[in-house]
Formats: structure tokens, sequence, C-alpha cells
């Protein structure tokens, strides 16, 4: 998962977008990077590290000149993340230079990248954003606009793109909409970004979600839109109301924001897996809104029993396991006095490797809990998802394997509850189909590389070019 952020018509294009990516740091935690351009030329840095270390002073974002730059936070699904992988890539071709972000994954990269290395093409990352940008080199057109286009119809997957070159910033949604992108305006300067939280910070106004199958170009003479050739049924993802996006970001043209529907998923849950309980706490951050609908709900308390460090990150998408483990001990703390000696109810987002989960279990038991319920307001995560999140393998997903009350005995809780899929589907915005392949197996797009047993292994999320500029 990975966060993009691009701005065209500002003179502080550079600190407006290293303040979205500051917004956007809970999508990827490996890599940041900013590029920029005045119209004649290029400017960047990317590196390994969190936004604040990347960009530890002001004099670090100064030399990034220009009226448009574009910037993204990253974490790869696989592999060992590296200095080439640092997006956003920066294209040269024949003298013409462009930039790519992308957030998401394509799922028959293998099948491009074998192609083009049999016709004696050198890549240079092990990403698929390369491999797009060299659909773009060699597809046909006139324009920037064109050869996406044209470069965009057999490729697969889920893919949300910013595109920019010296005098436009192109934003791209794929057909199935899998992935949020939107679009916000500030005086005269247009902004693009992967949520609209990153909008706040900057008092940038939210104008409206990408639409899926949409190609939105920026340039001197407003928004130009246009639709790509390829048709498909949208396909927004269900896990990004549930776990990804920040509660307070507006996804998928919904009239709320993310906390309205996660509130509203607590709820169901509550319905759906009662608990006689004392006190109900909240995994934070992301458990929290779910956690607040249970209560109210179910009428049991909810207390803060779970103390936070606002200086570590998500367990969930550091790239190893060992890493997530170490980190889950700096994060969180329990509150002894709210949770001994009393039946607790313990309310999470999701289990994926059950690791974090178990841990959880055994340290509010620990302070003396005297029963402790746990509740996901997620579905039980059964089968990888291919476009973009680090499950690449069924054999790491907990519920792939075990019945809810087998991983209630692995996990140590008096009782386990899951929201189930029609009610997950029930708490987010009615009218359209949502990919939910990560709770039923049931995929909206083709899979090549992975029916091939392969995908992942080379190359997969958003992760292609060395850096390189002029």
């Amino acid at each position: 998962m990975c966060g993009i952020f691009g701005v065209y018509g500002n003179s502080s294009a550079a600190y407006q977008t290293y303040l979205g990516l500051h917004m956007l740091q809970h999508r990827g935690q490996e890599s940041a990077g900013i590029v920029s351009t005045n119209g004649k030329d290029f400017f960047e840095r990317r590196k390994q590290g969190l936004v604040v270390d990347v960009f530890r002073s002001q004099e670090k974002i100064t030399p990034l000149k220009g009226h448009a730059a574009v910037g993204e936070v990253r974490y790869s699904t696989t592999g060992v993340p590296n200095n080439n992988n640092v997006q956003p890539l920066v294209v040269q071709y024949m003298n013409r230079h462009y930039v790519i972000a992308h957030n998401g994954n394509i799922t028959n990269a293998l099948e491009w990248r074998r192609n083009d290395e049999e016709k004696g093409r050198v890549y240079r990352t092990t990403t698929d954003t390369e491999m797009l940008a060299y659909r773009f080199i060699d597809a046909e057109g006139e324009t920037l606009e064109d050869k996406i286009q044209n470069g965009l119809k057999d490729v697969q997957g889920a893919y949300s793109l910013i595109v920019m070159n010296r005098r436009r910033l192109i934003a791209v949604k794929g057909p199935e909409g899998i992935r949020p992108l939107c679009l916000g305006k500030l005086g005269g300067a247009y902004f693009i970004s992967s949520e609209s939280c990153a909008f706040g910070i900057n008092d940038i106004d939210y104008v409206r979600e990408i639409k899926p199958g949409e190609m939105l170009t920026l340039s001197e003479r407003g928004p130009e839109s246009r639709k790509l050739d390829r048709k498909s049924v949208a396909s927004p993802c269900l896990f990004e109301y549930l776990y990804f996006a920040r509660p307070d970001s507006r996804i998928f043209s919904a009239e709320h924001d993310v906390g309205h529907y996660r509130t509203e998923a607590g709820r169901q849950l509550a319905r759906e897996q009662p608990a006689d309980a004392d006190v109900i706490i909240a995994v934070p951050a992301s458990g929290r809104p779910g956690a607040e609908g249970y209560a109210m709900e179910s009428g049991i308390p909810i207390q803060s029993g779970l103390q936070r460090s606002h200086y570590a990150g998500r367990t969930f998408i550091e790239p190893e396991q060992h890493i997530r483990d170490f980190g889950l001990r700096l994060k969180l703390s329990i509150v002894g006095s709210v949770v001994q000696g009393k039946r607790v109810v313990v309310v999470d987002d999701s289990i994926v490797r059950g690791t974090t989960s178990r841990k959880l279990v055994n340290m509010v038991r620990r302070a003396g809990a005297r029963e402790v319920h746990l509740r996901i307001h997620s579905p039980p995560k059964t089968d990888p998802c291919y476009y973009g999140e680090d499950t690449p393998t069924r054999e790491e997903l907990m519920a792939s394997s075990n019945t809810v009350e087998r991983m209630r005995v692995l996990l140590g809780a008096d009782s386990l509850g899951f929201l189930s899929i029609e009610g997950a589907r029930a708490s987010v915005p009615p009218g359209t189909g949502y990919c939910a392949a990560c709770f039923t197996g049931e995929y909206p797009t083709e899979l090549p590389d992975s029916e091939s047993g392969e995908h992942g292994k080379a190359i997969t999320g958003s992760q292609l070019l060395e850096p390189g500029l002029e």
C-alpha cells in the first residue's frame, strides 16, 4: 500500500506535497520521495525512511523548486526494500522526462517484464511501476495522455497513478477503481491525493473522487477529463473502509468520512456478535471508531484501556514479522485499572496473521482481566490481496486454515467474533460492488501471475527505475 500526492499550480508545490505526505504516512513507512518541476528542470529527494526523516529540515525541501510536484510514501509487498525502488520514479527517454507515482499492484507485471527482458530490455528496479513506464514509452500516441491510455489497455490489477511532465500533471484511476484517489483545489491550484485527509492540513477544498477509468489532466487550461478505453465493473476496496484509510478521509465519493462507516461496522458487529462484559477497549487507532459503535449499540461502557505511543507506526504494514513483533511492544501498553478484575471486550479492525491479536489478548490477561472477548469489525481474512496489500500467500493468513473456534483457542481469548461479510457490506455506502476478495476469494480482475504460482516473487506492489535526473 502506498500514498501518493500531487500539486499543480502552486509556487510552494514541494512544501504542500511534504505536508500531504505527512498525512498519508499511514499508507507506507519504508520510504518517501518528492519530485518537483519548474517547467524546465526536475528536482528530487527520495530516500528510505519516514517523511519526517527524509525531509528533516527546511533545507531538504527548499531545493525542490517549481509550481508542480509529485510525492509518494511507500511500503513494498515483497522483497528487500532498497534505494532503487524508492518512488516517485523519474523516467528518461529520448530527452523526455516524466515522473510516476503509483498506488496499487499490477497482477500481470511479471508477464510484461519477461516479454521486455526477452527483447533485451534491462530493468533497474524490482517494481511494477517501471513496467508501467515502459508500457507508456512503447505505446502509440502523440501526447503523453494518448501514450498512457494506450499503454494501459492490457494492464491488469489495481492502479491509481499520478504522472507528471514539465507542463502538466495527470491523475489516472484504473477501471475497477480499487484504490482511492481524489481531487482538491486551493485558489488556482489543484491537488491530487490518495485520501482527502491530506487536504485538511493544507486548507485545500475537497472537490471530488477521481472516477474509475478516468484520466484527469491538470495544466494551464485547468482540469480536463477523459475516459480510459478499457471498461470494467467498479470494485472499490472494502478493506479501505475497514482498515487502511484514515477515519478523517472521504474515499470513493462517500457522503461521510471513513470514521462514520467504521462506527457503523462496530454497531453491526455488536448486533451480530454480542458479549456479556463490563468494559470495552479499542485497539488504537484504527479500531477506535468500531469500538465506539460497538459501545453505542451494546450499552457497554468504553474506556481507554490501551495506551498508544504516537512515535510507533502500524505493525501490519511493517515489512518483516520480527519488526512487527517488536513494534507492538513499543506501540501499546495496558492501563491496568481499566481492565483489572473485569470482563473485557477488545475491539480491533482485523486479524491478518494473528500475531498481534495473540499478544494483545495476553497483555490484557496479564493486566488482570477476568475474561477477554475479542471482537473484529471486519470479516475473517481468508485470501491474499493481489492489489497492493502485504498478504501475498494464504499460508500467512490465520483465517485461511483455521475455524473461528480454532482461532479463538490459538489466540487465547474467551470468545472471538467477526463481522460477517453481509454486515460489512451493509456498513459502507450502498449502490456499488466492492472488492472483498481478501474475505471471499472472488477477485475483480484476472490474476495471471498468481495463477502461475509466481506472483510476488520478483515483482509486486507499487514498487520500477533507478533514480536519475538530468
